[in-house]
């Protein structure tokens, strides 16, 4: 197999078309699993989580991995095809041979899986194929400064990517799927830790590489689980008032990170009354009565 720059440029363009397209489908509207599917108690066209992530994510690994054995010879000699295994494929195996088995995610809809799995066959093969084929690099890359940036913040996004897998993880008990809003770690600061820790780790992947099928693939990540993060926000934010309101804790609204801390004084104690009707509904529903007729005694 030889390399062809057409095709690179082609794939890349519609990887970077893909993403345009990912953005704005789902910017207003979240993609419909995990918390924001609604259609959960529905068991039909779904598989379980760690199934579904195991077969969506082999194929990124599987796929540049065939390819570097159709390699004549096959051989790590070139530093693209290290590049290759070292970041790519090691990003991957984590994510198909270990993620998926610690997982403790809701049931996954089918027609995800099915359009996930297609894009990191093709992924795979966009980034595999020009690695090992079209990638050329000067004898001294390792210590230019874009590869050795880049390496560091693939590590950092990587590492904070891992970390934050983890505390959602310890969020929930075997069998259960009833969302828990995360803390600790750099959930403190950032409402989707684990989706930021990968954004920076694929432009780093970029940097380090510094290739447009990898720029493309990184913008791709980008549009696709930035509008997700920013959805995840919205859905701490209006889960955290309503528990805040519940409890009348006006010092839990203001330890939530980047909300209570960032209203100004003026609206503090419109806030505290918000919370303090909202109190006063939710009680007289529990108790089964009018809210208008018992509303003193609230």
């Amino acid at each position: 197999m030889q390399c062809f720059p057409s095709l690179v440029l082609a794939l890349s363009s519609l990887l970077g078309a893909l993403a345009l397209l990912q953005l704005s489908l789902y910017l207003r509207v979240p993609s419909r699993y995990g918390k924001h599917d609604e259609r959960l108690c529905r068991p039909r066209g779904r598989l379980p989580a760690r199934c579904a992530w195991f077969v969506q994510e082999l194929p990124s690994f599987l796929v540049p991995a065939l390819l570097l054995a159709l390699r004549s010879p096959p051989r790590l000699e070139p530093l693209g095809c290290r590049l290759l295994c070292c970041l790519f494929c090691w990003h991957y195996f984590y994510r198909t041979f270990i993620y998926p088995f610690f997982t403790r995610g809701r049931p996954f809809p089918l027609q995800l899986l099915f359009f996930g799995t297609l894009f990191c066959i093709y992924n795979g093969f966009l980034q595999g194929y020009y690695l090992i084929y079209c990638a050329e690099y000067p004898s001294d890359w390792c210590t230019d400064i874009r590869f050795t940036s880049g390496l560091l913040l693939f590590l950092l996004g990587m590492g904070i990517n891992i970390h934050s897998d983890l505390l959602l993880r310890q969020l929930r008990k075997p069998g259960e799927v009833t969302y828990k809003i995360p803390q600790g770690g750099l959930f403190t600061y950032v409402s989707g830790a684990n989706y930021f820790g990968e954004i920076v780790e694929w432009f780093g992947f970029a940097i380090a590489t510094w290739s447009l099928p990898a720029f493309t693939f990184a913008f791709f990540t980008l549009c696709c689980i930035g509008p997700r993060a920013y959805h995840h926000h919205r859905y701490q934010n209006s889960n955290c008032f309503l528990q805040c309101a519940a409890s009348c804790s006006w010092d839990a609204f203001c330890k939530m990170p980047g909300r209570g801390r960032e209203a100004g004084l003026e609206y503090k104690v419109k806030l505290k009354i918000i919370m303090l009707y909202t109190r006063s509904i939710l009680t007289c529903l529990q108790l089964g009565e009018s809210t208008a007729v018992h509303w003193k005694s609230c």
